[in-house]
C-alpha cells in the first residue's frame, strides 16, 4: 500500500467518524475510494481516465501526449473497428464508426439488423489519441474493448416492442436505434445520488452539473491532479452504483476483456508498459477485478464470435444525435465544442488533428518535440484539490453582452417581438441567476434560462423556441459528413451513376433534379436508380414531384427532390447489405417474400416490385412461385382484396408486353380458383370475414373464370361453392344473390322481388341498408349489376325513413371512398344514363324500372309458348337454324318450328330468354 495518500486516508477516517457517529459503512466507502485511486495511480501501464466529449479531458489528453510521447496507445473502443479509423481523415467530424449486421446468426431474429456506433467529435480525448497515433511515426494504436459481436452476446434485452412515441427529429435520429459504445461513460447510476448532486448544485440536469463542478475546475489542472480527480469520481460512481447484477457483470467483463487484450499485446510485441498509454472511461479506470494491471490474473476466457456477418463503415453524426443517444442535455455537446475552442486558446495547448482532415484547419509543420522527461513518483494531489475553495471566475461583461445582443437578433429573425430592452433584461437576468446559483460568472446554461425567461414569454411564434436558438448561437448542431473516398462501394456507385444530373449530392438539403428523358434518353438509367432509392431509403431522400412508375410504362419527363446528403447514413447502411442497389433491392424483395409471416398479397407485391423496378423476369418468376406456395397454405381470406388487385395488374401487364403468360401466373390463377372455391362457403358463414374480403374472392373467381377454365378448372366447383353458401349477415346475403344472378341461378326479376319484399317487411327494414352495402360491394364480382345497384340505392333514398337512411350514409360514403377507383365510375356512368340530364326534366321524370312492366319468366320446357315465339320471329328462327346446320326449307311454320324445338330444346329455351330479356 502506497504512503502517498496516508494523509488523505486519515482525514477521511476522521470525517467518517464525525458524520456517521463512528466507523462503519461510510468509512469503508471513503477509504475504498482512496484505495482505488492509489491502485490506479501506481499501475506501471499509465491509465488515462476520460469523460466522453469532455473538453477538459481532450485538453489534458493533448497535453499528456506531447509530454509522454507514448509508443503504444490502448484505446477503449471495439477492437474490430480499428481498420476504419484511418478513414476519419476523409470525413468532416462529427462522425460515428459503425458495425452493422443484417445476416444475423446466433441472435434472436427480432434483434436484426444489429448496429453498433461509436461517435467521435473533435472535442473528445479519444480523437486526440487517434490523431496522435495515426500521424506519429512509430506509434501503434490498439483497440482493446470487446467486439461488436460481443456487445450483443452480453446483451440480455427483451425483443423490441412497437414504438409508442413519435419518431425523433431528423438530426437526433442519425444513429437510428443503434447501440452506442461510449468512451468515458461517467454518470451516476444511483438516482438518489444524481438528484442530490443536482439539488445541492442548483442546476437542472447532469450536463450542467458536470460543466460547472468538473469541467471548469479541471480545465487548468496539471496532469496528476486531473488523473486523480477522475479516478476518484469514477470510483465514487462505481461504488455507489445500484446492485444491477447484469450491468455490473458486463462492466467487469469489459474490464477483464481489455486488460486481457493489453497483456496479450504486451507479450506479443515486447513493448515496455512504461511507453504505453491506456485511454479508457473513468468509470472503468478504477477497476477492482483480479485481471486489473499488467500483473493481473489470466483466467478470463474470451468467447468466440458468432457466425453473423458484420459490415463496417463510417456514418455521419451530429451533436443532437449524440445527446439523444446518450441521454445528455440538449445543446451540451455544442457547448462542449465551444468550451474546447476557448480552452485551446486559453491554455495554448496544440491539438492533434489528422493530416488532411476535412473541415479542419490546415496543420502547420512544427519542430520535433523534445524527448519526454521521466515521470515523477506519484504524490497526493487530491487533498489540495478537495480543500481548494472554488475559483470564482470574473464576470466577462463583453462576452455576456455579445451573447445578449446576438440572441435578440436571432429571436427577431425567428418572429419574436424582441428589442434592446430584452437584451438588457437577458444580460441582467443571467447575472442574477448565476448569483442565485453561487457562481460569479454566468454559464451558457444560466444565459439560456435567462433568454427563455425574458424573450419567449410562453409564446413560440415560429418553428424554433428560444432554447434551440441559444443552442444554435453557441455553436449549433454541427452535423458531420463522410467523404467520398470513405464511402462503401454501393454509395460511391450511386454518386457515380447520378453524375449526369450535375448535382452536389453530398451537400445537405434538398436539391431539385429535372429529367427530360424524351430528349435525353441517357437519363433513363438515372430515373431507374432514383425509383429504387425511393423504394429503399427513408421518405424524403428521393421524392418524385412529377412522374410515376407503372407496369408497362416508360418515363418521359420526371422531376425529383433529392436529399441524399441529409440521408447519408441510410445510403451508407445500404452499402453494408450489398455492392449495388440492384443487389440490395433483390435481397430485400426475396427476404420479404420468404419471411415466415409473408402472405400471398405481400409476395405478389414483391413480384410487382421486381417487375417494376428491376425488370427481372427471373426474380419475378421465382417470387411468383413462392406466392403460389403461400396462397395454397393460407386458411384466411384477409388478403383477398389485395391479391385480386395485384393479380389483375400483373395479368394486364403480361398480356400487353409478353407473347404468352408466364407459367407461374397461370398456375396461380388455377390454384387460386380452386382455393377460393373451397374457402367461399366458410367465408360466407364466418363472422370474422368481412364483406369486402368475400366480394374480392368472388371477383377473383368471376374475373379469372375464363382463364381458369382454359387451364383445366371445372366450373362445377364454383356452382357447388355458391350452392353450399348460407350466409346470415345481410350484406353477405345480398352478395350471394348477386353471385347467383351472375351464375344465372337467379333472374333480375326475382332479385327485384326479393328487394321489394325487404322494403315491404317492417321487421327487415332496419337491416335494409346493410343489404345495400352488400350490393355495392357486389360490383366487384358483377359489374354488370351497376344499373340494379343504382336502382336499389334510389329506391332506398325514396322509401327509407331518415332515421334509417342517415346513419347509413357514412358507411356508404366510406365504402365508395375506399373503393372509389373501381366502383364510383361504374355507378356514376350508370346513373348518368338513367337519370335526366337537365334539372327541369327531373320533376316529370319517372324511373325506368317503374314504367316498364316485367314480362313473366317463360318456362324452360319447349311447348306452346315457344311455338308462338318462333312464329312471331321467323327471321330469327331462320338465322338460328342456319347456325345449327338446318339449311332445309321449312314445311310450315307450325310443323317446322315444332320439329326444330323438339330437336333442339336447350337452344330454343336460350333463344327465348334472349328475346324476352329474362
Amino acid at each position: 500500500m502506497s504512503g502517498a495518500f496516508e494523509a488523505l486516508r486519515g482525514q477521511l477516517q476522521e470525517a467518517a467518524a464525525a458524520f456517521a457517529d463512528g466507523p462503519g459503512a461510510l468509512e469503508g466507502i471513503l477509504l475504498g475510494l482512496v484505495d482505488d485511486v492509489d491502485r490506479a495511480v501506481r499501475e506501471p501501464l499509465e491509465i488515462f481516465p476520460v469523460c466522453h466529449h469532455s473538453p477538459a479531458s481532450a485538453v489534458a489528453m493533448a497535453r499528456r501526449l506531447r509530454e509522454k510521447q507514448p509508443k503504444v496507445v490502448y484505446l477503449e473502443l471495439c477492437e474490430d473497428m480499428a481498420p476504419l479509423l484511418t478513414e476519419l481523415r476523409n470525413c468532416r467530424l462529427p462522425v460515428a464508426v459503425q458495425a452493422f449486421a443484417t445476416d444475423v446468426k446466433g441472435f434472436p431474429a427480432e434483434w436484426a439488423p444489429l448496429s453498433v456506433v461509436a461517435p467521435i467529435t473533435e472535442a473528445s480525448a479519444e480523437y486526440q489519441a487517434i490523431a496522435y497515433a495515426l500521424d506519429t511515426p512509430g506509434v501503434e494504436l490498439v483497440l482493446v474493448d470487446r467486439s461488436a459481436d460481443h456487445v450483443f452476446q452480453w446483451d440480455e434485452r427483451e425483443p423490441p416492442a412497437e414504438p409508442d412515441a413519435a419518431p425523433p427529429e431528423e438530426e437526433a435520429a442519425l444513429h437510428g436505434d443503434a447501440v452506442g459504445v461510449e468512451i468515458g461513460d461517467l454518470r451516476p447510476r444511483f438516482a438518489e445520488l444524481e438528484d442530490h448532486l443536482l439539488r445541492h448544485g442548483r442546476v437542472r440536469h447532469w450536463s450542467e452539473w458536470w460543466h460547472q463542478y468538473v469541467e471548469l475546475p479541471l480545465g487548468d489542472s496539471d496532469h496528476d491532479t486531473y488523473r486523480q480527480v477522475m479516478f476518484l469520481i469514477g470510483s465514487l460512481f462505481r461504488r455507489l452504483a445500484p446492485g444491477d447484477t447484469h450491468r455490473v457483470r458486463v462492466d467487469e467483463d469489459r474490464e477483464r476483456y481489455m486488460w486481457t487484450r493489453m497483456r496479450e499485446h504486451l507479450a506479443a510485441s515486447g513493448a515496455d508498459p512504461g511507453d504505453c498509454l491506456y485511454v479508457c472511461g473513468a468509470f472503468h479506470a478504477a477497476s477492482r477485478v483480479a485481471e486489473f494491471g499488467v500483473e493481473g490474473a489470466d483466467g478470463f476466457v474470451i468467447s468466440p464470435r458468432s457466425a453473423s456477418t458484420w459490415q463496417y463503415g463510417l456514418i455521419p453524426s451530429s451533436h443532437a444525435s449524440i445527446e439523444a443517444q446518450f441521454g445528455l442535455a440538449g445543446g451540451s455537446v455544442s457547448i462542449a465544442a465551444t468550451e474546447w475552442a476557448k480552452n485551446l486558446k486559453r491554455t495554448r495547448v496544440k491539438q492533434f488533428q489528422l493530416d488532411g482532415q476535412v473541415g479542419g484547419p490546415k496543420r502547420k509543420k512544427t519542430a520535433a518535440p523534445p524527448p519526454p522527461a521521466p515521470d515523477p513518483a506519484p504524490s497526493d494531489h487530491l487533498s489540495g484539490f478537495l480543500r481548494r475553495p472554488p475559483v470564482l471566475d470574473k464576470l466577462d461583461e463583453a462576452e455576456l453582452l455579445g451573447w445578449s445582443v446576438e440572441i435578440v437578433r436571432a429571436a427577431r429573425r425567428n418572429g419574436y417581438l424582441s428589442s434592446t430592452a430584452d437584451a438588457i433584461a437577458v444580460f441582467e437576468t443571467s447575472i442574477l441567476l448565476a448569483g442565485l446559483r453561487d457562481r460569479a460568472k454566468p454559464t451558457p446554461y444560466d444565459f439560456q434560462d435567462a433568454a427563455v425567461t425574458c424573450i419567449e414569454k410562453d409564446v413560440v411564434p415560429g418553428r424554433r423556441d428560444v432554447r434551440r436558438l441559444v443552442e444554435i448561437m453557441m455553436g449549433g448542431d454541427r452535423i458531420g459528413q463522410v467523404g467520398y473516398d470513405a464511402l462503401p462501394p454501393l454509395a460511391r456507385d450511386v454518386h457515380d451513376r447520378l453524375e449526369p444530373l450535375n448535382l452536389k449530392l453530398q451537400q445537405r438539403g434538398v436539391q431539385r433534379a429535372l429529367l427530360d428523358i424524351a430528349s435525353r434518353p441517357e437519363l433513363e438509367p438515372c430515373s431507374d436508380l432514383l425509383w429504387m432509392l425511393r423504394y429503399l431509403m427513408p421518405h424524403g431522400a428521393a421524392r418524385p414531384i412529377m412522374g410515376e412508375r407503372r407496369l408497362g410504362e416508360r418515363p418521359i419527363q420526371e422531376s425529383w427532390d433529392l436529399a441524399l446528403g441529409t440521408h447519408q447514413r441510410s445510403l451508407i447502411e445500404l452499402g453494408y447489405e450489398g455492392v449495388s442497389i440492384e443487389q440490395v433491392l433483390e435481397q430485400r424483395l426475396r427476404r420479404a417474400a420468404y419471411h415466415p409471416r409473408a402472405t400471398a398479397a405481400k409476395v405478389l407485391g414483391a413480384v410487382e416490385d421486381a417487375t417494376l423496378y428491376l425488370r427481372s423476369a427471373r426474380l419475378a418468376g421465382e417470387l411468383g412461385t413462392r406466392a403460389l406456395e403461400v396462397l395454397a397454405t393460407e386458411r384466411t381470406v384477409d388478403g383477398a382484396p389485395e391479391v385480386l388487385r395485384r393479380v389483375r395488374r400483373l395479368l394486364a401487364h403480361y398480356r400487353t408486353s409478353e407473347p404468352v403468360l408466364p407459367r407461374w401466373i397461370e398456375e396461380f390463377v388455377r390454384t387460386g380458383y380452386a382455393h377460393y372455391c373451397t374457402l367461399l362457403p366458410v367465408a360466407f358463414a364466418d363472422e370474422e370475414a368481412g364483406v369486402e374480403q368475400v366480394a374480392a374472392m368472388l371477383g377473383f373467381l368471376f374475373s379469372m373464370e375464363a382463364l381458369a377454365l382454359s387451364l383445366g378448372c371445372d366450373r362445377t366447383q364454383l356452382e357447388l361453392a355458391i350452392a353450399g353458401s348460407h350466409p346470415q349477415e345481410p350484406s353477405k346475403v345480398a352478395l350471394l344473390w348477386a353471385a347467383q344472378v351472375q351464375l344465372g341461378r337467379l333472374s333480375r326479376a326475382e332479385l327485384r322481388e326479393r328487394c321489394a319484399g325487404l322494403l315491404a317487411n317492417p321487421l327487415v327494414l332496419p337491416a335494409y341498408p346493410r343489404y345495400l352495402s352488400g350490393f355495392v360491394h357486389a360490383l366487384e364480382p358483377a359489374p354488370g349489376l351497376a344499373d340494379f345497384v343504382v336502382e336499389a340505392v334510389s329506391n332506398a333514398f325514396a322509401e327509407l325513413p331518415d332515421r334509417l337512411l342517415l346513419p347509413w350514409l357514412p358507411t356508404l360514403i366510406t365504402t365508395l371512398r375506399s373503393r372509389g377507383a373501381e366502383l364510383v365510375p361504374l355507378l356514376v356512368r350508370e346513373a348518368g344514363r338513367l337519370f335526366p340530364g337537365r334539372l327541369a326534366a327531373l320533376d316529370e321524370w319517372v324511373p325506368p324500372w317503374k314504367t316498364q312492366p316485367e314480362l313473366p319468366a317463360a318456362p324452360r320446357k319447349a311447348g306452346g309458348s315457344g311455338l308462338a315465339l318462333l312464329a312471331a320471329h321467323p327471321a330469327a328462327c331462320d338465322a338460328v337454324a342456319s347456325l345449327l346446320g338446318c339449311d332445309e326449307p321449312w314445311g310450315s311454320t307450325a310443323s317446322g318450328g315444332l320439329d326444330l324445338i323438339e330437336r333442339y330444346p336447350d337452344s330454343a329455351a336460350a333463344l327465348e330468354e334472349v328475346l324476352t330479356g329474362v
